[in-house]
């Protein structure tokens, strides 16, 4: 009996061992699993980072996490916003969606498809907690559609496209009201400040609270630098802006203010990853939604020199991105892939750094997006051979690019010039800048080599007529993007064959897109009707 009772005891005793041993096993586990920070930039153009080799703002900390990660020199994204959110979202190209054609507005009846399977929910699964602090965008007719629905534990933010960065207001008239959530409920305390910098330290505070047993995702999606929906179009507080002498441009030094408070920003929440001890378990993503609005569109003063075009078109200055990866996990960092890489990849392949098996998970099976993390990991060369920029039939336009060839078709025209960025010979004069850059030892050295190589090369001086080389209206567009990234010369009558394969791959997409979800405003979601806000209005 006594033999019966101490084994019953050791029974139970390294049973609760097992237990114990199981527990502390999924803590291990979940400790090597790398939280993920996505900072996406809203409007950012190519040219508005230094890295990139702008004289005119210094982005000392979004150069600084370039320069050690690994730039993404062939980078493209969406043409606007949402589509782009709703790709880099759910790993799918807006056409599959039904997210093609421009962006959602405040009470359209729509949002991001219900039965699409959200980059949070993929993470949740493999036990990772997922936070959003920013812009959504996606929709919220219904409660389903919001942040809080979809995956993410919380949301700190608004759910519109645009609105002021001080009172969080959008739209006009019957058509306006106050847009900023804490997860369903309306946040009145966000009245009279920056969003950029109440966004920071609420990224900050979710960071230092985060129970490391679990891997953290934070999708960090800004509101800077897109201008508001209201007067004034671009805010920032004077303390960013009189960093800026040097430039004499009103609507400029606004917008470089607003840059300045947004890579300050990014420098915090760097700092708050390593005083917590995540940053060295840590991926982070920076990524713009689209190319940045020139020339006063939009409101705002963005620039994409020397590329073609800007936000809202499907040339290179609309489409190609400010990106990069940085992470102390990538076997090799400090280089600039000249591969492709589009917004939709990083589901598949964040997933895949996140632990999981994209060809193991059955609802990844019609993903657009290939998983790229051994190839960027490795300085590898990547499986993606081609982009479609977007088809949009309402529109009437498409571009697909195949290896270095890009195709332009239908009514693409428009806004295609060349835009440098108002005083563009004021460089930047700022002893801060200089200290700052003295107190970093071989970064200057580093980052200025890399300045010369993500350069755009145009491949020669812009031809007297090339803004009239396509007339898109008559017949499609051809480019070497790889010697003409500038879109200078249209090489279509010269190369046939390689304009039909074009056309023929883009004719593949074509019978596999779904038609746009847009809806026309519903006047029962103006927020005369609640009491002055954006809310939710189909029960």
């Amino acid at each position: 009996m006594r033999l019966l009772n101490f084994s019953r005891c050791n029974m139970t005793s390294y049973a609760i061992y097992i237990w114990i041993f199981i527990l502390l096993l999924k803590c291990v586990t979940a400790a090597k699993q790398p939280n993920i920070i996505i900072i996406v930039a809203d409007d950012l153009g190519w040219d508005d980072v230094s890295f990139h080799g702008s004289n005119q703002i210094p982005t000392k900390n979004i150069d600084s996490l370039a320069s050690e990660g690994i730039i993404l020199n062939n980078y493209y994204v969406s043409p606007i916003c949402t589509p782009t959110r709703s790709a880099l979202m759910t790993g799918r190209h807006p056409i599959h969606t039904g997210m093609q054609h421009g962006v959602l507005v405040g009470s359209q009846t729509y949002g991001l498809p219900l039965n699409e399977t959200l980059m949070p929910e993929y993470l949740n699964k493999l036990g990772y907690t997922s936070h959003i602090v920013g812009k959504w965008h996606l929709g919220f007719m219904t409660e389903d559609y919001t942040p809080t629905k979809r995956g993410f534990s919380s949301h700190f933010g608004y759910w519109l496209g645009a609105e002021s960065y001080y009172l969080h207001l959008a739209g006009r008239g019957d058509y306006f009201g106050y847009d900023f959530h804490r997860n369903m409920d309306v946040d009145k305390d966000a009245i009279g400040h920056y969003s950029t910098e109440i966004f920071t330290q609420e990224a900050v505070k979710i960071i230092q609270n985060h129970n490391e047993t679990k891997p953290l995702f934070l999708y960090l999606p800004y509101q800077a630098v897109h201008s508001s929906s209201i007067q004034p179009y671009l805010e920032a507080p004077e303390k960013y802006t009189k960093r800026f002498p040097n430039i004499s441009n009103k609507q400029r030094k606004l917008f470089a203010g607003m840059l300045a408070a947004l890579d300050d920003g990014v420098g915090e929440v760097v700092n708050a990853l390593k005083s917590s001890g995540m940053y060295d378990n840590s991926i982070i993503l920076f990524s713009t939604d689209n190319g940045g609005p020139s020339n006063g569109y939009n409101e705002n003063a963005a620039s994409n020199w020397p590329l073609r075009g800007m936000k809202n078109t499907l040339w290179e200055g609309g489409v190609r991105g400010v990106g990069f990866l940085h992470s102390p996990l990538l076997k090799k960092n400090g280089y600039i892939s000249e591969q492709m890489v589009h917004v939709c990849d990083w589901l598949p392949t964040l997933y895949s750094a996140a632990g999981g098996n994209p060809d193991e998970e059955p609802r990844m099976k019609n993903l657009d997006g290939y998983d790229l993390w051994s190839m960027l990991s490795n300085n590898g060369k990547s499986v993606r051979t081609e982009i479609l920029h977007n088809i949009d039939p309402i529109g009437k336009f498409a571009a697909i690019r195949v290896n270095n060839y890009k195709l332009l078709i239908g009514h693409v025209a428009s806004r295609g010039n060349w835009y440098p960025p108002y005083n563009e010979s004021e460089r930047y004069l700022s002893n801060e800048f200089d200290d700052w850059f003295s107190q970093n030892n071989d970064f200057p050295v580093k980052m200025m080599t890399r300045q010369k190589a993500v350069r755009v090369n145009c491949g020669g001086p812009k031809p007297p007529d090339a803004v009239h080389n396509c007339d898109d209206y008559k017949k499609p567009c051809l480019f070497n993007i790889a010697t003409d990234p500038c879109e200078y010369h249209n090489i279509a009558d010269q190369n046939p064959e390689i304009l039909k394969y074009l056309i023929k791959r883009l004719l593949k997409y074509v019978a596999t897109m779904v038609p746009p979800r847009n809806k026309p405003l519903d006047p029962a979601g103006f927020p005369v009707h609640h009491n002055g806000f954006w809310t939710p209005w189909i029960k």
